[in-house]
């Protein structure tokens, strides 16, 4: 088998468990524009952007100025700040993470942290939760042009590490994580959490990351080098 390159973790859901924190605060913005948040709302909710959360938010209460990136603004700042708020009080370890990343960093396989969320979110995970991790970099929605759906991050991660993004493994939980990596071209390691995660020939899926190791990272890097490469680093989505 084929050792990753590097492993790019997800953040929210993946390596800690905020997206319950995430959907609450969605949940009191969308209450503060007239909007009770449920089931139809998560798909443009868990695993978003802030500002496509907002964007969504806007267009479903027809909030007054919806046209302008005012109104977005506004509602992606509060949203912002009540998840920096329920980050700060705690954001939990999800299982497995610290055993995974002690293999990783023994057997001196480099990883980094590649999240949607705004960089003041990580730097509040990084510098508590997850203080004792060494990541190589963390990259934030703020660090790319376009953050997740779009395979952005993901690219630039790998580029970090001067690696192909086939030689990669991204480690993800949300339908527009993984949707985000495998465009870029990476092997795809899912764990969902929230919502279900359609199945595609470049994902791997686990049940916990209890259940994962070194072992299965590089089954998903060789699973991703045997499929066609359509010449951009990565399996033809054909």
């Amino acid at each position: 088998m084929t050792e990753p390159a590097a492993v790019l973790f997800d953040m929210d859901g993946t390596l800690v468990d905020t997206e319950v924190l995430w959907w609450e605060t969605a949940e009191e913005v969308a209450a503060s524009l007239g909007h009770r948040l449920s089931g139809a709302d998560a798909r443009e909710v868990v695993g978003r952007a802030v500002e496509d959360t907002a964007a969504h938010l806007i267009r479903i209460t027809e909030v007054a100025l919806s046209a302008t990136s005012t109104a977005v603004s506004a509602v992606a700042q509060a949203l912002t700040d009540g998840f920096f708020q329920r980050v700060e009080a705690g954001a939990p370890v999800r299982p497995g993470v610290r055993r995974l990343l002690a293999e990783l960093e023994h057997r001196q396989v480099p990883f980094a942290l590649v999240s949607a969320s705004p960089r003041i979110v990580v730097d509040s995970v990084v510098g508590g939760a997850l203080a004792d991790v060494p990541f190589s970099f963390t990259l934030s929605a703020d660090d790319t042009a376009r953050t997740k759906p779009h395979p952005d991050p993901y690219r630039e991660a790998a580029d970090r590490f001067g690696a192909l993004p086939r030689a990669c493994v991204a480690v993800e939980d949300s339908p527009d994580g993984s949707d985000s990596a495998e465009a870029a071209g990476c092997a795809v390691l899912v764990v969902p959490s929230l919502l279900p995660v359609p199945a595609s020939a470049g994902r791997v899926f686990a049940r916990s990351l209890e259940d994962v190791d070194l072992d299965v990272l590089s089954r998903c890097v060789s699973s991703c080098y045997a499929g066609p490469d359509d010449g951009t680093g990565g399996p033809s989505a054909a």
